[in-house]
C-alpha cells in the first residue's frame, strides 16, 4: 500500500471513529446504523473506484498503451467536433456533395470501435471492486428502508463524508508534495 493510500485509509478510519462516537453518544441506534452503513458503503465505493482505476492505468502502462493527442485536447473535441472555431482557416476545394457524403460515411465506418476496444476502455467502470461496492451500497439502503430504519439526513451526511475526506487528503498530499519538490 502506497503512502497516499495509507493516508486515505487512516483518514477514513479516523473520520468513521468520530462519526461512530458522535452518533453513538448523542443519537439512538437507528442514527448510528444509518451513519455506519452510509459511511462504510460510500468509503468502499471510493476505495473500489480508486483501486479499479489504478489497475487500469497500471495495465495500460505495462502494455505501453498511452493515449495522447497533441493537436487537440479532449475538451476542444467535445465542444467543437467539426473544428468550426479553429484559428487556422482551411481552404477546402469545392467537391461534389454526393462524393463528400460517401467519403464521410466511409470515414465514420472506419472509425467505429470494436467490441474489444469498448470493453478495454470500460474496465474501470466494470471492475468487480466498484460493482461489489455499489451492490453493498444498494443492499444497505434497501435493508434500512425495508426495516423502516432509514433516516435520510444522517444517511446522506455520512454518504457524503468519504468523498470530501478523500478529496481533502489528495489535495493536502498534492500540496505537500509540490512544496517538497520546489525546495
Amino acid at each position: 500500500m502506497s503512502g497516499t493510500n495509507r493516508k486515505i485509509v487512516s483518514a477514513l478510519l479516523i473520520a468513521d471513529g468520530i462519526v461512530l462516537v458522535i452518533s453513538g453518544l448523542f443519537f439512538d441506534t437507528t442514527v448510528l446504523l444509518n451513519t455506519q452503513i452510509g459511511f462504510l458503503s460510500s468509503a468502499l465505493v471510493m476505495l473500489g473506484s480508486m483501486k479499479s482505476y489504478r489497475c487500469m492505468v497500471d495495465a495500460r502502462v505495462e502494455n505501453e498503451i498511452i493515449t495522447t493527442d497533441i493537436d487537440k485536447d479532449v475538451i476542444d473535441k467535445l465542444e467543437d467536433p467539426h473544428d468550426l472555431y479553429s484559428e487556422e482557416i482551411k481552404e477546402e476545394p469545392v467537391e461534389d456533395i454526393r462524393s463528400a457524403i460517401k467519403e464521410e460515411k466511409a470515414r465514420l465506418k472506419a472509425n467505429r470501435r470494436s467490441l474489444f476496444e469498448v470493453l478495454r476502455d470500460t474496465k474501470a467502470a466494470l471492475s468487480l471492486y466498484r460493482i461489489g461496492a455499489y451492490i453493498l451500497l444498494i443492499l444497505g439502503f434497501m435493508y434500512l428502508n425495508r426495516h423502516s430504519m432509514l433516516q435520510l439526513f444522517p444517511y446522506l451526511i455520512s454518504l457524503g463524508l468519504p468523498p470530501l475526506i478523500l478529496a481533502g487528503v489528495l489535495v493536502f498530499d498534492k500540496a505537500s508534495y509540490s512544496e517538497d519538490t520546489l525546495q
